[in-house]
């Protein structure tokens, strides 16, 4: 009876450590899943409605969504979070307008670092820029300010040229320093209307999203909403008076005026500055961004902020995203980033010639045509190695 009882004893011992070893396991597995629920997540973002936009297939494309309603448009799209997709169920005209947006942001990224080791390169079509866009750094900071200005500027157009419902012509004040005899009016880009809708749709993600105070996630959420907003106050700032003439054979007698959007290219080369100055930020004791450098002054609304170190961009890194400047142009007698020397990191770079053509020797004939001479020319190029 006794030696019974004891293995009886045993096998309960062992049964609770069972039960010990399999709520651990228990607990690991659920960590596990909501990192990876945490990666997926961040893995796709609105940004994808910028990307293909002249696929067919592309549900932002298709007008026939339309005419079956708001639902089986927001439920194609990926990338929208909650709070997304009922704006999108709300305002289905807007989304053509929001990919519009997201590829203006797209392509001034594109061109402004197009000399940069990170080039804003886009690796598919749900992430769009990577996992490199996880890491809070300077490059992430310009992202984000960028594509929530693509699509002040694609709203504001889009109200003017009266493509969607809930919007017209801006009816921005006329302003003080406008001259007595010059009309205020014509159609202006409606930016109160674009800089509103952007502000919710771009920071509905953000938003709704619940982290504990001073985690890494409540920092990068509070970095992102500031970058959100200088980029659309980028546009906002910009934009200025346009006038147009009237009168006899252009005498210029009255003038008509209106708010038009500065050139978006005008906002990316602005947008540029704020990155190349851009303040270095951290979490203090209760929760709030901070400046790490307090000797210098505190950024405002209108700056680009970061709270990470920029990843090593020379080589190609799958846990950071990088993907190395291996194969990558190069301007050999350039001293500036988009150098040999810096673009390749020291690594050395090859040379070969490529026959490039172009038009060449044009001429204008009367009436009314240009005629041009297709010209060949051999010349060197240099690659990363």
């Amino acid at each position: 009876m006794e030696k019974s009882t004891a293995v009886l004893i045993q096998g309960g011992a062992l049964g609770t450590v069972g039960s010990t070893m399999a709520s651990q396991y228990l607990v690991v597995a659920l960590a596990i899943f909501s990192s990876l629920t945490q990666v997926v997540i961040e893995a796709s973002s609105w940004w994808s409605l910028g990307m293909n936009p002249m696929n067919p297939m592309n549900p932002v494309q298709m007008s026939e969504v339309y005419i079956i309603g708001a639902q089986p448009l927001c439920s194609q799209l990926a990338g929208l979070s909650q709070g997304q997709k009922k704006l999108c169920q709300l305002y289905q005209d807007h989304m053509q307008f929001i990919g519009e947006g997201a590829k203006t942001g797209i392509k001034e990224c594109q061109y402004q670092f197009r000399h940069r080791r990170w080039n804003c390169s886009t690796v598919d079509n749900n992430s769009v820029f990577g996992r490199v866009m996880q890491i809070g750094s300077r490059e992430t900071a310009f992202t984000y300010a960028v594509s929530a200005a693509g699509v002040v500027n694609a709203m504001s157009r889009a109200c003017r040229e009266g493509e969607l419902s809930s919007c017209g012509c801006s009816r921005a004040a006329r302003p003080k320093d406008l001259p007595r005899d010059w009309l205020w009016g014509g159609c202006g880009d409606n930016i109160e209307y674009g800089y509103r809708f952007a502000k919710e749709f771009v920071d509905a993600r953000e938003r709704e999203r619940v982290y504990q105070r001073g985690s890494y996630e409540s920092a990068r959420i509070m970095m992102n909403l500031h970058n959100n907003e200088a980029g659309r106050r980028t546009v906002y700032n910009l934009a200025d008076v346009a006038c147009k003439c009237h009168g006899v054979s252009g005498s210029c007698s009255l003038k008509t005026c209106w708010l038009q959007l500065a050139d978006f290219r005008k906002v990316g080369d602005a947008l540029k500055e704020k990155y190349d100055s851009a303040a270095a930020m951290k979490l203090n004791s209760r929760g709030k961004l901070v400046q790490v450098n307090s000797r210098f002054n505190a950024p405002t609304i209108h700056d680009l902020v970061y709270i990470d170190p920029s990843p090593d961009y020379c080589v190609r890194n799958e846990s950071t995203g990088s993907l190395g400047t291996q194969g990558r142009l190069c301007n050999k007698t350039s001293e500036g980033m988009d150098g040999c020397e810096l673009m390749c990191c020291g690594r050395g770079y090859d040379q070969f010639k490529t026959v490039q053509r172009e038009r060449c020797h044009c001429k204008f004939h009367w009436c009314c045509y240009v005629k041009c001479k297709l010209c060949t020319e051999i010349v060197d190029q240099f690659v990363c190695k």
